[in-house]
């Protein structure tokens, strides 16, 4: 779970606080939500597609596994890297260049001779996501007026999981219609789509000129530096682990429960997996007015937290009617939009200068992949010994305590910066 000039001047964008725009661009905010939803869709497409692919090109299952975890890696090992280039090159153009990368990804895949190719395929669609999602959140507050840039940035806290359901619901037809390559051709035709849209909406991201310090390397390290040395920006990126670590523990359970223990078919069980993944995003939409209205953020990751850990204990434990439990799921996916919503717009409200958006946007980014590269192997571990799911609520638990317990620190320093 991160302005600037016409993309055709020579200087780099630079940003200004968004209260400069006379009114909230809506078409510009839309166009930079869905730069972030079509790259989204090269996380989704993957898990649906991964029995195929092996098929087709001999994956081991370490092979295999790099595919599909290729993303999560590099979010986790480079995400604040890019967010620090992208405050250096200017937002407007990361994001042009994470769509081209995206694309190009999936046209290598699309031809990929064998294993090697494919690989680097999912490196190149990795480092395109990665940039597209530490700059479109300073786009969109700087189309945006300052009314209106809590619900605009949670409006974008959404791109991931709507990403992922819309290619993981569409699959089956997909995959009917051209085989793995049938979802490939979608992600890029949808990235190439929302491309174009932002380049027609290019003017409304323009801004100020940079200032002449700013484009001093020692000038934007200072101003990295100012961004990190704050406990607020860790606060709020670690809460953002504890429900990726949560959440991810269900995408993991519920299509195995529903395969290996209810015997329902590999196309029923990824269209309930997709409706729960897609759930979080209202709570995204319904985040955003809610931060608008001036609720704070560490009381609605507290919240959250509660609620998902109380879900988690009747998801993970046996007892339950499968109805209910499916229901849990439901919820519990919904309440994490909160967390995800509360984190992912807090960037442009954290920055002190606009360039320190990418720097915070890609620390939440990198923190929060924590979830889906530590909780997975610590919850494998943890079932492989016992043989039942029950023991996921150690990981699941101690997550949405810790949630818990960074949600009440986060609204003790909102409290201390309201009265200051």
């Amino acid at each position: 779970m991160p302005l600037m000039q016409n993309a055709s001047t020579s200087s780099p964008p630079s940003a200004i606080p968004a209260s400069h725009q006379p009114v909230t661009h809506w078409p510009a905010v839309l166009a930079a939500v869905m730069c972030g939803v079509a790259v989204a869709m090269n996380v989704g497409k993957v898990p649906v597609a991964l029995s195929e692919l092996r098929q087709e090109f001999q994956l081991s299952l370490v092979a295999a596994g790099w595919v599909s975890s290729m993303i999560s890696a590099l979010a986790v090992t480079c995400a604040l890297l890019f967010g620090l280039l992208g405050d250096r090159m200017g937002p407007l153009r990361m994001c042009f260049l994470g769509l081209a990368c995206s694309f190009g990804g999936g046209a290598l895949a699309l031809f990929a001779p064998g294993q090697a190719a494919l690989l680097v395929s999912r490196f190149l669609e990795g480092a395109g996501l990665v940039a597209v999602a530490v700059s479109a959140p300073a786009l969109l507050s700087a189309a945006s007026h300052a009314r209106d840039r809590r619900f605009a940035l949670g409006i974008w806290s959404s791109y991931l999981p709507a990403g992922v359901a819309l290619v993981m619901l569409a699959a089956p037809l997909l995959e009917r219609a051209g085989g793995w390559r049938g979802l490939w051709l979608c992600a890029m035709l949808a990235i190439l789509a929302s491309g174009v849209w932002m380049w027609w909406q290019r003017a409304a991201y323009r801004q100020r000129p940079a200032s002449p310090a700013a484009a001093i390397p020692a000038a934007s390290i200072a101003a990295a530096r100012d961004a990190l040395a704050r406990s607020m920006p860790w606060l709020l990126g670690f809460a953002m682990t504890s429900w990726t670590v949560q959440h991810y523990a269900l995408i993991i359970w519920l299509p195995t429960f529903l395969q290996e223990q209810r015997g329902m078919d590999v196309q029923s069980a990824a269209l309930l997996s997709a409706v729960m993944v897609l759930v979080n995003v209202p709570a995204n939409l319904i985040g955003g007015l809610l931060l608008q209205r001036h609720v704070r953020r560490g009381t609605l990751i507290a919240a959250a937290s509660v609620v998902t850990g109380l879900c988690g204990i009747g998801v993970f434990l046996d007892g339950l009617a499968d109805l209910v439990r499916y229901g849990l799921c439901l919820l519990l996916s919904f309440s994490g939009g909160f967390v995800a919503t509360s984190v992912l717009s807090a960037s442009a409200s954290l920055a002190r200068t606009p360039n320190q958006i990418g720097t915070l946007q890609g620390l939440f980014m990198q923190l929060s992949n924590l979830g889906p590269f530590l909780g997975p192997p610590l919850i494998a571990m943890l079932v492989s010994a016992s043989g039942l799911w029950r023991d996921a609520l150690l990981v699941t638990g101690g997550a949405a305590i810790a949630g818990l317990v960074l949600g009440l620190l986060i609204r003790r320093q909102e409290g201390l910066s309201a009265q200051a």
